[in-house]
């Protein structure tokens, strides 16, 4: 584990951090950030930098946990404790950390490679548990460390070192895979937009549970262009739908476009052209119970629709570190603290001659 003070002691990290307000200084770390010139992985560092001190939680009790990737560094570039686990797995480690210190914020930093392939089952079984982690997902839809080869997020026919003519598998869906694992915070946002970003961030690490951010990323060397149609400035209005709690689904200049649902599909509408009742507009509901709302906005792609951005479900339910807390305590006031020794020994034992 990286130590979350280098100055304080072993036997109190941090300590000072009790004793005045923390800066974005104070977590920033002396290790020379590495990545390649334009990542976008520098937007969402920086917005972690600013962040950070505005939570009012102690360095000392802020854990970062990646698996393997470029995204995989972060631990390193945030002064709080950290680990850069193994490949696929930071969600097991961090759920261990979180349920054996339920004090913690818990961070898991992954990437469409590394949560969506071999760390899949890690990742869902997370999210299904409801563990109290704050999860983001860099998604460059590519593997970037190992060079370019396609990831469980390209496009479908995206040609790459792995797939010369084109990859014949359709696309995970980080958003979907979420809301179907029923997480309780479920959103997407994009590194061009820092303010969209760190606001969405902000909302995770509030949330009380498994909050799951999705965060499309460039990869400058080898997917730069993935996502030139939400980053263009001027076409930003028509690409992006914001999405806001109560509100309709409308986009476009002035929202003169807006999206409603017929024989249960999805169909953008031009409001100036068609006479078309604002109550007839699907209005987002990201504390609706089912989650089917969130997936049918989460499915939206281009070029028939815009990409929607924001919170696709905020609701509350048990975690499942609360929900184990509660059981040991009930066990250890039911049936005292235990021998472990004696347990081991007891029960269903035999002896091999």
């Amino acid at each position: 584990m990286t130590s979350a003070n280098p100055s304080a002691t072993a036997a109190n990290p941090g300590q000072e951090d009790c004793l005045r307000v923390l800066t974005r200084k104070d977590f920033q770390t002396p290790q020379e950030v590495r990545w390649c010139p334009g990542c976008g992985d520098y937007s969402i560092l920086n917005q972690i930098h600013k962040l950070m001190p505005t939570l009012g939680i102690p360095r000392e009790k802020i854990v970062f946990i990646s698996g393997i990737g470029c995204a995989s560094r972060f631990p390193y570039y945030v002064n709080t404790y950290g680990m850069h686990g193994i490949h696929g797995r930071a969600p097991a480690i961090a759920t261990g950390v979180k349920c054996s210190n339920p004090e913690l914020s818990v961070w898991v930093i992954t990437g469409d490679g590394d949560g969506l392939s071999i760390g899949t089952n890690h990742l869902i079984h997370a999210m299904r548990r409801n563990v109290d982690l704050k999860i983001l997902l860099f998604n460059n839809r590519i593997y970037g460390l190992t060079k370019g080869q396609y990831s469980p997020t390209s496009e479908f026919g995206k040609k790459t070192k792995s797939s010369p003519m084109g990859t014949i598998e359709q696309p995970i869906r980080p958003v979907q895979t979420a809301l179907a694992s029923e997480a309780t915070f479920v959103a997407r946002t994009i590194f061009a937009d820092p303010a969209h970003l760190g606001k969405t961030i902000e909302a995770a690490a509030r949330h009380t549970g498994a909050a799951f951010v999705e965060i499309l990323q460039n990869c400058r060397v080898f997917n730069d262009d993935a996502f030139d149609v939400l980053t263009d400035r001027a076409a930003r209005d028509e690409t992006r739908i914001l999405l806001e709690h109560g509100e309709p689904i409308r986009f476009g200049a002035g929202g003169r476009k807006a999206v409603v649902v017929r024989n249960m599909e999805p169909h953008v509408v031009d409001l100036d052209a068609e006479k078309i009742d604002e109550r007839d507009l699907l209005v987002h509901n990201a504390q609706a119970t089912s989650p089917g709302l969130a997936a049918l906005l989460g499915a939206l792609e281009p070029p028939e629709f815009p990409t929607a951005l924001g919170i696709f479900r905020q609701v509350n339910r048990p975690t499942y570190n609360e929900l184990l807390m509660n059981q040991v305590r009930d066990s250890v006031a039911g049936r005292g603290s235990g021998d472990l020794k004696k347990l081991l020994g007891s029960g269903t034992t035999w002896e091999v001659e």
